[in-house]
Formats: C-alpha cells, structure tokens, sequence
C-alpha cells in the first residue's frame, strides 16, 4: 500500500522543474528539425508525442542508473509535452514564411534581438487567446483536438501497465541514430574520411529539353529527414506534393525554358520565380472556397466564445485559467505587439491595432477548425488577413506581410497549444500549470529557433535556391508582391498562370 502511495503521490506531479527543463531542450532540439523542415517543405511537424517517448525513456534509464530518484509520472509528461510543443510549434511565428518573405523582398535580414522579442511576443499572445477557446470548446463542447487524444493515449500507454513505450523509444533511437549516421557520412569532410555520401543523388544521361534533370532541381536528397517527414505527414500529403512537384519542374518547366520564359540558368529560384504565380494563386483561391464551405464552422465558433465571455464559470470551468488572467494578458500584450509592429516596421499603429483585433477572431476559426477537423487553415486565414491590408495599405508590402504574420501567427499558437491541453484535459491535469507551462515553451522556442535561423539564413540570398526553397515565404511574398504592385506588372505568361491556377483551385475543391 506504501508503494501504491508513492506512485499517486507521483502520478500528481505536474509542472516540476525537471519537466521544464526536459521539455525546454526536447522541444528546443526539435524546433531546429522544424525549422529545417520549413524551410525546405513549407510543413511543419508535431512534436508532443515524439516528446513524451523520449521524456519517458529517458527518465527510466536516468531512475535505473539511479540518477533520479522518483519516477517521471505521466501528470509529469504531461505537463513536459505542454513545455515541447509549445517550443517545437515555434517556427509558426513568421521564421518559416513571413520573415523570410521580407528578407527575400527588401533583401535585408531582421536583427536577432529584434526577432526573438517578435516572434515570443506573437506566440504569447496566441497563448493568452486561447484561454476563452479552451474553456469553452474543450469543456463545454468537447470538441475532439484528434492530435491531442492521440498524445494523451499515448501517456496512458506509456505510464499504463504493459505500457509499450520501451518499443517505442527503441524505435526512436534506431530511426535517429540512422538519421544521424547518414547526416555524418554526408557532411563530415573530415581529413580522415576518404569520401563522403552525395548531397544530392542525380539521374545520369536523362535529360529533359537537352537540359539534365538537375538543372530542373530533379534529384534524390541525400538525407533520411524527408523520409521520416514524409512518414508522419501521411500518403495523401506526400503523394500530393510530389504530385505538383512533378508537374511543375518535370512538365511545365522544360516547356517554358524552351518558350524562353525561364531564365536559362534553370533553378529553383528562376523556376519558381514564374510558378510561384500559378501555385499561388491555387493556394489562395482553393484555400478561400474551401474555407468558405466551413462558414457554419465559423459561426459557431464565434457563439461558442461569445457565451465563454456572456457565461457564469462554477463547477469543473471554475478550476480552468481565469478569464481575469486572458484580460490582463490582452491588456499586456496588446500594445507590446502594436509597439514592434510600428517600431520595427513602421506600420501604423490604427493598423496595428486592427491586426490584434483580427487575429483574435481568425484565432477563434482556426481553433475551431482544429478541434473538428485536426486541421488549421492557416494558409487561408493569412491569406484573408494579406487581402484586407493589401486594400487598407496599397503598395505597402511590409505592412502586408507582417500584420498577416500577427494574425497568422497568434491564430496557429492558439490552435497548436488548445489542441495540447486537450491532453491536459483527458488526462485531469491542472489546466493553470499547463498554461504556465506553454510560456516555457515559447521562451525555449525561441531560444533555439533564432539563432538557429540566423545561422542557416545569413543573408537573404540563399533564400529561394535549391539549398533552402522556403516554399512557404514563396507563396506570402508572391501574394503581397501581387496585392502591391498589381497583375499588370507581370509577364503575360504569368497573367495567364495566375489565372488558370486559380480556376484550377476553385475546380479541385468543387470536386
């Protein structure tokens, strides 16, 4: 009985130092791998049940070597994947597409303090956003957060009896010790090392428009992590980009090279530079109708909130965040947001302020959105927000893009996070400590995403070639590029791209 005692007495512990600190280097590690990620993809990828595996075999073999005393419960992993995703999601602060987009625009790099205080701020923000979401769409209308049931099962099964999370962890290790193995064989020039693996496998003697494949960016990536994104990202969004990938740079771009319209350098940056039009567009317009489809998704997320404000907290919603503390929060950070929006890119503070009241509401959709369909839209959303200052700013592209990074950014933090206390709430975790917690998170984030940025994208050059597409900033710089100049200044095959690709969203998402 004493022992059964010890173990509650453990299974109760939430937000303990060691479970910051795990969860702030966890998900400080796996932030960087997001960030690689987007910046070669444009997706991002979850983190909290990675987080968990990994927090749970690490502490088992930590108590069997008797460097901790107590076992890590599963409150404990809980309250350590709040930490991981919190830091893991960080690249959805602009570092992944907005920033980028300026940089590749103005041609010029954002400081690092500048943006460490821009992006934690941002995600704070979304943090503070969700506290009406979650009290009302987790609590009241159990919405499902799909994610978030999976992470919680999956503490379940590991703290559980006959919990498999040795197997699981096994698999981890094997799976990064090859990723790290072919990593190391790839990029340690060392003196020693007489030869090393390929960046790139290419085709031999395969030639399109007597061109090789290579010039049209066509090869294998020497690399494990894409196949381990393509795993976790599933067939039907794998298979979709390869898909547009093939169509693009194996058929439209040889026929245009030979019209002449392609730079004949080839390319990812002088093919894209006309495909962006056609992609973009395809975006935009199927991201638009689809959302539109969702209007009652809209509506009802709009009353649910409505009545977290209108309503009277008592029983299990009295145990949850005060609305008192979403307030102060509001009140806090608010003008923190609209005082970098003016002093790091002269937007207007009116302006401003429109762009936290916006993002409020678009967080209000996509948290919605989230909890029904495990999927946030925020490719719409940000378009949405790209189009309302394009026509308040015309001609302003800094203003474009960042205030779409604010409502963007606050909406994806306040989905990301809503869906981890999910967890929290299947699991009766104190849902206070779990809100601390994703602070912890976003500081850490940032922490490791920042300089890692600044390392990997030291001037905007390398930005848009083949070492570093940012496809996402792509698809942002072309939309505010369009929205400020107009579609007069393109090139008429671009014109007729832009709208082909546009019909083209509108008819795959009818059908």
């Amino acid at each position: 009985m004493e022992n059964v005692t010890d173990l509650e007495k453990e299974d109760r512990r939430q937000l303990t130092a060691r479970a910051v600190a795990a969860g702030m280097l966890l998900g400080g590690f796996m932030s960087l791998s997001n960030l690689y990620v987007a910046l070669k993809t444009g997706w991002s990828i979850g983190v909290s049940i990675t987080a968990g595996i990994l927090a749970y075999a690490i502490f088992a073999l930590l108590f069997k070597l008797k460097v901790v005393r107590r076992h890590f419960g599963m409150l404990e992993n809980n309250a350590m994947q709040s930490v991981a995703s919190a830091a893991g999601y960080m690249t959805g602060g602009g570092t992944v597409a907005a920033i980028p987009a300026l940089m590749m625009i103005t041609g010029t790099a954002m400081g690092g303090w500048q943006m460490f205080f821009w992006i934690t701020t941002i995600a704070m923000l979304g943090v503070v956003m969700a506290i009406p979401m979650k009290q009302q769409m987790i609590n009241a209308e159990q919405l499902r957060f799909p994610s978030g049931i999976a992470a919680a099962e999956t503490l379940r099964a590991l703290h559980g009896e006959g919990g498999d999370g040795r197997g699981k962890a096994r698999l981890l290790a094997w799976g990064g010790a090859a990723g790290a193995g072919v990593a190391f064989l790839r990029d340690a020039k060392a003196s020693w090392m007489r030869w090393n693996l390929p960046d790139k496998l290419q085709v031999p003697f395969v030639t399109l428009a007597g061109r090789p494949l290579a010039d049209y960016t066509i090869s294998f990536e020497g690399s494990l992590i894409m196949l381990g994104a393509g795993a976790i990202m599933g067939f039907r969004a794998a298979w979709s980009m390869m898909l547009g990938a093939a169509v693009n740079y194996g058929v439209l771009a040889p026929r245009l090279y030979e019209a002449g319209v392609i730079d004949p350098k080839l390319g990812y940056k002088n093919i894209v530079a006309w495909s962006v039009w056609f992609g973009s567009a395809m975006i935009l317009t199927s991201g638009l109708l689809a959302f539109a489809f969702q209007w009652r998704t809209v509506v009802r997320a709009v009353k649910s909130v409505g009545s977290a404000f209108g309503g009277r907290q008592d029983g299990e919603l009295a145990a949850e965040v005060p609305m008192l503390w979403f307030f102060a929060g509001m009140l806090l950070l608010s003008p923190c947001v609209v005082f970098l929006e003016w002093f790091l890119f002269g937007i207007r503070p009116w302006l401003g302020v429109l762009s936290v009241v916006l993002g409020f509401f678009i967080a209000i959709v996509a948290c919605r959105a989230t909890g029904e369909t495990d999927t946030t839209p925020t490719g719409a959303l940000g378009k949405i927000t790209q189009i309302t200052f394009g026509a308040l700013a015309p001609a302003n592209i800094t203003t474009n893009l960042m205030t779409a990074n604010v409502t963007g950014g606050v909406g994806l933090h306040a989905a990301d996070l809503l869906t981890d206390l999910k967890s929290g709430y299947l699991l009766k975790a104190d849902p206070r400590q779990q809100f601390w917690a994703q602070f912890f998170g976003v500081l850490a984030g940032s922490l490791f995403v920042v300089p890692a940025y600044r390392l990997l994208i030291p001037t905007a050059d390398v930005l848009g070639t083949d070492a570093w597409p940012a496809p996402g900033a792509q698809t942002w710089k072309g939309v505010a590029e369009l929205l400020a100049k107009g579609f007069h200044t393109l090139h008429p095959t671009a014109q007729l791209a832009l709208a082909v690709g546009a019909a083209l969203g509108v008819v795959f998402v009818l059908l």
